[in-house]
């Protein structure tokens, strides 16, 4: 089975047991979608009127609370059971969203420079090749437009258990190129999908030379000093299991320097 059919399958148990990653937009939530989404000042103060990319991001969560706050909503999800929480919750919530099934590094139905922003929450791991999402991500956006984007950072996916010292152990290498093996420490992981670890050069570096510049960069803290070991906000105080990325589609280059003509001597 491939990792798309693998991940496809998981989501949609996840979606059809009710995860928590399958939360839709609360009544308290889309009275303040803007603030919902973003508590650091990331997105403008209006959206209104905007093309808006919800990347890898069905659920009914997301797309809702653009859509809410006025911009026109384009969701992407591998799993179709995901997609159906939005269509169901915009039909709910009277809005309009566009849901379609795809891959996040397959966008070829959309073309170029269509977007002004792309959110794309945790599920670049799902992936083997980051650059590939990138690239897509560069492609659909317009120039000077918004990608937010958020992963598992790297260290807490070589984690591989936690010994009789409440000591996490690295037992995946910083290079692993291949799907993720099953570990015993699963705080971080999902049960039956396929993943892959993304090393800082890919996560930052790619973004970079895929045509972006980096604004701004946080790491969500997970960790609670008070957690019991073998609880997830433990090993959060041990090593950040994310980071959300702000990046702006760079504009396009311009030549500052005239054309002069070659000086030559008269004869």
């Amino acid at each position: 089975m491939s990792h798309l059919n693998a991940n496809e399958r998981t989501w949609d148990r996840l979606a059809r047991e009710n995860s928590q990653f399958a939360n839709v937009a609360s009544d308290e939530e889309c009275a303040h979608p803007l603030l919902a989404l973003d508590r650091r000042g990331w997105l403008p103060g209006s959206v209104k009127g905007m093309d808006v990319l919800c990347l890898a991001s069905g659920g009914g969560w997301q797309s809702i609370l653009y859509a809410v706050a006025g911009a026109n909503v384009t969701v992407v999800d591998l799993s179709p059971e995901m997609l159906k929480r939005d269509v169901q919750q915009a039909e709910i919530r009277n809005v309009s969203v566009k849901a379609v099934q795809a891959s996040m590094d397959d966008l070829s139905e959309f073309g170029d420079s269509c977007f002004d922003i792309v959110h794309h929450p945790v599920s670049s791991c799902y992936i083997p090749r980051l650059k590939t999402v990138y690239e897509e991500v560069a492609r659909l956006l317009r120039p000077g437009g918004l990608y937010i984007s958020q992963h598992k950072q790297p260290t807490s996916l070589q984690i591989v258990e936690r010994d009789q010292r409440n000591r996490y152990v690295l037992g995946v290498s910083y290079y692993h190129n291949d799907p993720l093996p099953a570990v015993q420490d699963t705080a971080y992981r999902e049960e039956g999908a396929v993943e892959y670890l993304h090393r800082w050069e890919e996560l930052v570096g790619e973004l970079c030379r895929s045509g972006f510049v980096i604004e701004d960069l946080s790491e969500p803290r997970r960790g609670d000093p008070k957690a019991k070991p073998g609880d997830f906000r433990h090993r959060g105080m041990f090593t950040a299991p994310y980071v959300r990325i702000k990046a702006r589609r760079r504009q396009a280059e311009t030549s500052n320097v005239s054309q002069q003509t070659i000086w030559t001597p008269e004869s």
